[in-house]
């Protein structure tokens, strides 16, 4: 008996290292998308139509891969390169929403840039280890962190992106994949080095249960793309810290040493949520 409950006991424990994104709540999903972006905008020192707009392609993002991540981690080739390929689209949408100074920062930022990795059988975001309080946050919820529920990704507006023509700052002109980099395979190793690539598993599988792609977020809960604020329509800066209250990133601290919460920019200067 003892020795049947120490293995129910091992298998529990298994299962608990194990868990994935995908069996994560969209709430949680949520969570993780604000404090990439809240640290994307304190480091890049984004704009409030910014701030919002990289929320929505960070949620993008990881409501996307979230349903092939345990089989990159179980070593599928096919998952892999799937994950890359959202990662592109990803990093492009960026690129028309950032300015071109912004998007060189933000290329040299690995945390960034790449910002899942591999550890044993678990995936992460890079950004947690950079920033170890988990809790703080620099700036409130995004105005629509409930309601956005993935409208603006490319599979519905013709694989186009939404967010082309959106600013008039210069852009980074040039578009490119992570795989056409020449350091792509240290970067592949960097993210998935724990993983040992199983054989033959270059093709995905026709039996796989992930989510249908072309199930579209339904319009009751997601927000009307003709009915989305304009960037003249959107939280002022007058509501959300100006760059000139923000805190300089020349003196931000090591991550030994960050801010205590006592340093936070006062809510009365930033968007109620």
């Amino acid at each position: 008996m003892k020795r049947i409950l120490l293995t129910l006991c091992a298998i529990g424990m298994m299962a608990i290292g194990s868990t994935s994104m995908a069996a994560m709540s969209s709430s949680k999903v949520r969570s993780e998308t604000r404090f990439l972006t809240d640290r994307m905008t304190y480091e890049m020192r984004l704009s409030n139509n910014q701030y919002d707009d990289v929320y929505e392609i960070n949620y993008d993002f990881i409501n996307e891969i979230r349903y092939i991540m345990d089989d990159v981690v179980r070593g599928y080739e096919w998952a892999m390169d799937e994950y890359y390929d959202a990662l592109d689209l990803r990093n492009d949408d960026l690129r028309y929403v950032l300015s071109r100074s912004q998007y060189k920062s933000f290329m040299r930022t690995e945390y960034f840039y790449r910002p899942i990795y591999t550890s044993g059988h678990r995936w992460k975001l890079r950004v947690y280890v950079i920033y170890s309080n988990h809790h703080h946050f620099y700036y409130n919820r995004p105005h629509h962190y409930h309601s956005y529920c993935g409208g603006h990704y490319r599979r519905y507006h013709n694989h186009r992106s939404y967010y082309s023509g959106r600013y008039s700052h210069s852009h980074y002109k040039s578009s490119h994949s992570t795989r056409d980099r020449r350091v792509y395979k240290t970067n592949r190793k960097s993210d998935f080095g724990s993983i040992t690539t199983r054989p033959g598993t270059s093709t995905r599988p026709s039996t796989s249960t992930r989510p249908s792609t072309s199930t579209r977020p339904s319009t009751s809960t997601r927000p009307s793309t003709s009915t989305r604020p304009s960037t003249s329509t959107r939280p002022s800066t007058s509501t959300r810290p100006s760059t000139s209250t923000r805190p300089s990133t020349s003196t931000r601290p090591s991550t030994s040493t960050r801010p205590s919460t006592s340093t936070r920019p006062s809510t009365s200067t930033r968007p109620s949520t």
